[in-house]
């Protein structure tokens, strides 16, 4: 099929190059000219601008696929795209926003007759070797256009993508992915830690690590990810423990407590993620002064 591609960040440009792969007719779009000169390279059209792209499709309706940051850069991207596309054309935004952000958005889009399809997208930077996985939410005539793209994209065409509901569905499953994605890291690294503090046993990370890929019933694609960061570095003395959150964890936090669904796990692990943060731990500090006061309990001065 015919299909645009705007923006090409470690995942878009990996996308376009697996649909190039696939047999299709890719135009991207992108701020970085290198990034296109590659990708044009690799077989797609290049487009100088938006209007440029839009006007480079050689069959109706076109389908655009917008991989840039969620937030402002969608917003923008979206809207300038808007101008550009007709009515019965289909914008894919691909990047993991805020679901409500995507049914406003997709409602905006509805009024000029332009399809709106979500897909929740995973995979990093793995995805153009072994396939994304996503999660689809859009009307099915939609969806039905851009099912080449999508099983072209996925890791099999009838396996690791998904038409899961209406428009902004998609974003919303992907966002409690990531949720369940934090809970399940944070297990990792808290076990992780323990093994790493046992000093008597001089347990090898590594050694673990590949113990339990084969096998165990913790094994996992991020068990494997973990082994080939430990690898030649168990003490990860390379890294700052300082751990970002993108986004989702917060918002699947947010609509837990709008639905009065508990989720302690993914709550405790987005938090862990905000105490990483937290180089001068004042709240352990806080903590160690609230014990030597009620209980007299030895504290540790700064100087030492």
């Amino acid at each position: 099929m015919e299909i645009a591609i705007v923006g090409l960040g470690k995942m878009g440009s990996n996308m376009a190059k697996r649909l190039l792969q696939g047999g299709h007719r890719v135009i991207v779009s992108d701020l970085n000219e290198m990034a296109i000169a590659e990708a044009v390279a690799a077989g797609a059209v290049g487009a100088e601008s938006l209007e440029d792209l839009c006007g480079k499709f050689e069959n109706t309706p076109r389908a655009v696929w917008v991989m840039v940051p969620s937030g402002k850069p969608t917003e923008s991207v979206i809207g300038k795209l808007k101008e550009s596309l007709d009515e019965g054309d289909i914008l894919i935004d691909g990047g993991n926003s805020n679901y409500k952000e995507t049914k406003r958005r997709g409602d905006e889009l509805a009024i000029s007759g332009i399809d709106m399809v979500d897909v929740g997208t995973s995979g990093g930077v793995w995805g153009l070797e072994q396939g994304y996985s996503m999660m689809v939410g859009g009307s099915d005539a939609a969806v039905a256009h851009v099912r080449p793209a999508l099983e072209t994209l996925a890791p099999g065409a009838e396996m690791g993508w998904g038409h899961v509901g209406p428009r902004s569905s998609g974003h919303y499953v992907k966002m409690v992915h990531n949720g369940i994605e934090y809970g399940m890291m944070q297990a990792y690294a808290e076990g992780f830690d323990i093994l790493h503090a046992k000093k008597e046993f001089e347990l090898d990370m590594h050694q673990i690590a590949e113990i339990w890929r084969f096998g165990s019933v913790i094994r996992s694609w991020l068990l494997d990810l973990t082994a080939i960061a430990l690898d030649g570095n168990a003490e990860l003395d390379d890294l700052e423990g300082f751990v970002n959150d993108s986004g989702e964890g917060r918002w699947t936090v947010q609509d837990s407590i709008d639905l009065a669904v508990p989720a302690p796990v993914i709550t405790l692990a987005l938090q862990m993620r905000f105490a990483s943060r937290d180089n001068e731990k004042y709240w352990a500090k806080m903590l160690a002064a609230m014990r030597n006061q009620f209980g007299g309990h030895a504290v540790v001065k700064a100087e030492d």
